[in-house]
C-alpha cells in the first residue's frame, strides 16, 4: 500500500483534539482559573474552598490503615497487577461493610475504581449513551456534569430548595425526565450543601424514579459523616424495585483523598441490571484496576473482627472525626448567623455549608463571584462561589479547618461584610 502523501512544503503540524476532549470542561475549574490571588502577603490565605480534609493537617488517617499499608508494602505481595474490577478480598470487604438485610451484596456486586470520581465515571459511562440525558441536582458536585457532557450526554438539572434544607424540588425533578433520561443522580449527604435527606424524602425521589422506570446513581460517599439529629439512609435499603448504582470510597471517611480507591455497588433486586453489571466489569478494563496496595488494606479497615481491638479503634476514630466536624459545623453556623448580607443553611453532615449572599445588603457586591473575589483580595479568605455548583448568589465553606483557623477566617468575613454593607 502506498504511503499517504506528506503535507506540501514546510507546513506546520496541526493535530486536532478529539470531540471528547473538546466537550470536557469543569465548571469549578472555569471559575477558579479566573480568580486572582492577592498580591499583598501580609495576611495568610485561609483556604475554605477545597473539599480535602487533609489540607490543614488536623485530621489524621487511622493508624490501623497506615499500618496495614506498611505491612503489605514490606511483604512485597501487592506489587503486581490485580483484577481490573478489584481484588476478591477487597470486594468482599466492601460488600460485607455495605450489605444490609434490605439490600444484600456479594463481591460480584462490587466494582472498585480509582476513587469515588472514578466510580462515578464508571456509573455514568455504563448507563449513558451520546444523545441521552442524565438528571443532576442543582447545586451539585460539578464532576457529574463534566463526566456526562464529555460523553456526549446532556446534563439536565433539578433544583434543591435551600428553604427546605436542600430537599429536591420533586415536581421539577419529574419535569426533567423524558424518554432519553438514562439516570437520576442523588447526592446524600450532599456536597456542596451538607444536607442529609430523611427517609420520607428519599422514598419520594424513589417514587419518581419508579413511575418513569429510571435508575438512580446514588453518590453516598459521605454516608458515614452525619451529625446528631440526622440519620443516613442508603437508598437501596428503601426500594425493592428501582435499580441503583451506589458510589463511595475511602477518601473522606478515612481522610485519604490522595489514595484513590472508590467503588460502585450494584443494587439490583429484580435483575434489571444484568447487562449493567457486566458492562461495569468491562469498563474497569480501561484502567486495569485501582491501587493494589490500598486495596490490600481494605479488609483491615472495612471488615475488622467484630469486638476486636481493631474494630474498637476504628469506631473511636470515626466517632471523634464526625464529632469534630459537627463541632466545626455548629461553630460555623453560630459565627455566620446574623452577619449582614449572609444567610446560613445549617448543614447536617459532610464538611460543607452553603451561605446565601444578599447583594442588596451590600453597596458594591455584584454577585457571588464578585463577593468571593473581593473577599479573597481584601481578607485572603478563599471560598468557592455558588456559580461553581450552578447556584448563583451562594458561596460554599469547607469547615474542616482547625477551629482557631475557622475563627480567624470568620472574623475576616464579618469585617468584610461590615465594610461593604449598604
Amino acid at each position: 500500500m502506498a504511503a499517504a502523501a506528506a503535507p506540501a512544503g514546510d507546513a506546520p503540524w496541526v493535530v486536532a483534539a478529539s470531540e471528547t476532549a473538546n466537550r470536557t470542561m469543569n465548571p469549578i475549574r472555569a471559575i477558579v482559573d479566573t480568580i486572582k490571588f492577592p498580591e499583598d502577603k501580609t495576611k495568610e490565605v485561609i483556604p475554605l474552598s477545597l473539599g480535602d480534609p487533609t489540607v490543614f493537617g488536623n485530621f489524621k488517617t487511622p493508624e490501623l490503615f497506615v499500618k496495614a499499608i506498611k505491612d503489605n508494602l514490606d511483604a512485597l505481595s501487592c506489587n503486581g497487577y490485580v483484577h481490573s474490577a478489584g481484588t476478591v478480598a477487597a470486594r468482599k470487604a466492601i460488600a460485607q461493610r455495605y450489605s444490609s438485610e434490605a439490600a444484600p451484596l456479594t463481591s460480584d456486586d462490587v466494582v472498585i475504581a480509582s476513587g469515588c470520581s472514578g466510580a462515578l465515571d464508571l456509573a455514568i459511562t455504563v448507563l449513558c449513551n451520546p444523545g441521552s440525558n442524565i438528571v443532576i441536582p442543582k447545586p451539585a458536585f460539578a464532576l457529574y456534569e463534566t463526566l456526562a457532557v464529555s460523553k456526549g450526554c446532556e446534563a439536565k438539572f433539578y433544583p434543591l430548595l435551600p428553604e427546605k434544607s436542600w430537599e429536591a424540588d420533586l415536581e421539577a425533578l419529574e419535569a426533567c425526565i423524558d424518554s432519553k433520561t438514562a439516570a437520576i443522580v442523588v447526592t446524600n449527604p450532599s456536597n456542596p450543601c451538607g444536607s442529609v435527606y430523611t427517609k420520607e424524602h428519599l422514598c419520594a425521589i424513589l417514587a419518581v424514579a419508579e413511575r418513569h422506570r429510571v435508575p438512580i446513581i446514588a453518590d453516598e460517599i459521605y454516608g458515614n459523616m452525619v451529625f446528631s439529629g440526622s440519620t443516613f439512609h442508603a437508598m437501596a435499603d428503601l426500594t425493592d424495585t428501582v435499580p441503583i448504582l451506589s458510589t463511595g470510597g475511602i477518601a473522606k471517611e478515612f481522610l485519604v483523598p490522595g489514595w484513590r480507591v472508590g467503588w460502585v455497588l450494584v443494587h439490583d433486586k429484580k435483575g434489571a441490571f444484568a447487562a449493567i453489571r457486566d458492562g461495569l466489569f468491562k469498563l474497569s478494563q480501561l484502567t486495569l484496576g485501582a491501587n493494589a496496595i490500598v486495596q490490600s488494606a481494605l479488609p483491615a479497615i472495612l471488615a475488622p473482627e467484630p469486638g476486636s481491638a481493631d474494630a474498637a479503634a476504628l469506631e473511636k476514630f470515626h466517632t471523634e472525626t464526625v464529632a469534630q466536624l459537627e463541632e466545626n459545623a455548629a461553630f460555623t453556623v453560630e459565627r455566620m448567623t446574623g452577619v449582614p448580607g449572609l444567610r446560613v443553611v445549617e448543614p447536617q453532615g459532610a464538611m460543607y455549608v452553603m451561605i446565601g449572599i444578599d447583594t442588596a445588603a451590600f453597596k458594591d457586591i455584584a454577585d457571588d463571584v464578585d463577593f468571593t473575589q473581593k473577599l479573597l483580595t481584601e481578607e485572603s479568605v478563599f471560598m468557592l462561589p455558588g456559580q461553581a455548583f450552578r447556584m448563583p448568589m451562594f458561596a460554599r465553606i469547607v469547615f474542616s479547618a482547625p477551629k482557631a483557623k475557622l475563627a480567624e477566617a470568620y472574623d475576616r468575613i464579618i469585617d468584610f461584610c461590615k465594610r461593604h454593607a449598604a
